[in-house]
């Protein structure tokens, strides 16, 4: 099928699904603008963020985390909240320097990745529950916490094109080893070096692929063309509902648990008082894994804006 035709349709389809979404959560009875919740009708100074100091919200560098970012931040403003959302920071590694350095307050974070890139804690978690739990108690030593994390996981994998797949048989990560350095693995150039990535992968897997870095949003292209056999992509893609695309089989677990819960500074909830973090949680207990996908696929695929799609998700249950 035309490229141009399948992207198309998976748009239309996106488009459809998230539709019917909103419509099976309902709508909220309150007004907002089209460009911020906090245009809310409702007086100011009667919500709870009302007088409270301003917040400022990071998140990453590709669509989920754009998406998570939008959530937040129109879910506090429509609450009165102060927030000033600084997007598309990068990397876990450079977006958790951020929050140290004070250049944000708060982020949405995966919790298996935070123990392994961020706190160095590579013996792997029995559980989603008890990766969450170690990523807390490490962050509550510096002066950090999680809030409660999302139902759905997002996790690192491997895929490729389906007619790749077929024609070197593979189904697993370890049926690459036999290709060596003749299979190209992309992924984002911080891949390269995670345990919970090609670090990980070559211990685990014995397989020795030509690594090519590939900027964010950019996977899907560079199989498409060819300029890599094999990429790291997120399982909450959207592209991979389209049958076009394999997802290897990760029998080892190289890329844990990973469900999302925003990291914020405790001083930062103490300000703010309860209603901030009952509100954020309130978002979180959502995001399920077919609200989710169905998110990235109307940013992703259909090319609308994260805050517009934030903002219907949001109206049709009730937070706007």
């Amino acid at each position: 099928m035309h490229r141009n035709r399948l992207r198309a349709g998976l748009a239309l389809a996106a488009a459809v699904v998230l539709t019917g979404l909103l419509a099976a959560c309902g709508s909220s009875s309150s007004s907002s603008s089209s460009t911020s919740a906090s245009s809310n009708t409702t007086s100011s100074a009667a919500l709870p963020g009302a007088g409270k100091p301003t917040v400022i919200l990071g998140d990453k560098n590709f669509t989920e985390e754009y998406i998570l970012g939008s959530l937040y931040q129109e879910a506090l403003q429509a609450k009165g909240f102060k927030v000033v959302l600084k997007g598309n920071i990068g990397s876990s590694e450079l977006i958790y320097r951020a929050l140290t350095s004070g250049q944000i307050e708060m982020y949405p974070e995966y919790t298996g990745t935070l123990l392994t890139a961020i706190a160095d804690i590579l013996a792997p978690p029995r559980s989603a529950e008890q990766a969450y739990l170690e990523s807390k108690a490490w962050l509550q030593k510096s002066g950090y916490t999680m809030l409660n994390q999302t139902p759905f996981a997002d996790s690192d994998a491997i895929g490729t094109t389906a007619a790749y797949a077929k024609a070197h048989h593979l189904t697993t990560i370890a049926d690459l080893a036999p290709l060596g350095t003749s299979v190209t693995l992309g992924g984002l150039p911080e891949f390269q070096t995670r345990a919970q990535g090609l670090v990980g992968l070559k211990k685990d897997y014995a397989i020795n692929p030509t690594f090519v870095p590939i900027a964010s949003g950019l996977f899907y292209n560079a199989l498409n063309s060819g300029q890599v056999d094999v990429s790291d992509v997120f399982t909450t893609d959207p592209e991979l509902k389209s049958g076009k695309y394999v997802v290897l089989s990760d029998p080892k677990h190289e890329f844990g648990f990973q469900n999302v819960a925003p990291i914020v500074k405790q001083s930062v909830l103490s300000a703010e008082g309860p209603a901030f973090a009952q509100t954020i949680n309130a978002v979180s207990a959502l995001l399920t894994t077919k609200a989710i996908i169905a998110m990235n696929a109307a940013v992703a695929l259909d090319k609308q804006s994260p805050a517009t799609v934030a903002q219907a998700f949001l109206k049709a249950n009730g937070l706007l």
